[in-house]
């Protein structure tokens, strides 16, 4: 089974930034933890500021891996591009985000991207991306 993680804007600085929302590990250290839990998958990394970068890499690996786990961060909120983007792949899409949105101010409580993904998990840290893999697993 191949599974990408795509990480969005900001998501490069996990580890330094707002470490009361996002924690202090880095995600490449997470990452190290996710491929040693999941020996029998094969879990590749991107990580991108840019919206069409995003976008290009979507369509690189939606019609040939067996499942994206995203977390577009801001681009959430915003990109309706992403949104079709996820849409005309044939891979299914989890989105996912390290806080729990809902607790946060109003305008990440909307996600443009819900509608086009298998299911959205949020607030469980870093372990959201463990559960959005598990979830993969069982579909």
């Amino acid at each position: 089974m191949n599974i990408q993680i795509i990480n969005g804007p900001n998501l490069n600085l996990l580890g330094v930034r707002e470490k009361s929302i996002y924690g202090s590990a880095s995600f490449e250290d997470y990452l190290t933890e996710l491929q040693k839990h999941f020996t029998n998958i094969s879990i590749s990394y991107y990580q991108s500021n840019v919206e069409g970068e995003l976008i290009n890499k979507l369509h690189e690996v939606g019609f040939t891996f067996d499942g994206v786990v995203m977390n577009a961060g801001a681009y959430t909120h915003t990109s309706i591009a992403i949104a079709d983007a996820i849409a005309a792949i044939n891979t299914p899409v989890i989105e996912v985000h390290i806080s729990n949105v809902y607790k946060r101010e109003e305008f990440r409580h909307t996600s443009m991207l819900a509608a086009s993904c298998r299911g959205v998990i949020a607030g469980f840290g870093m372990h959201s991306y463990r559960l959005a893999i598990e979830s993969l697993l069982l579909a």
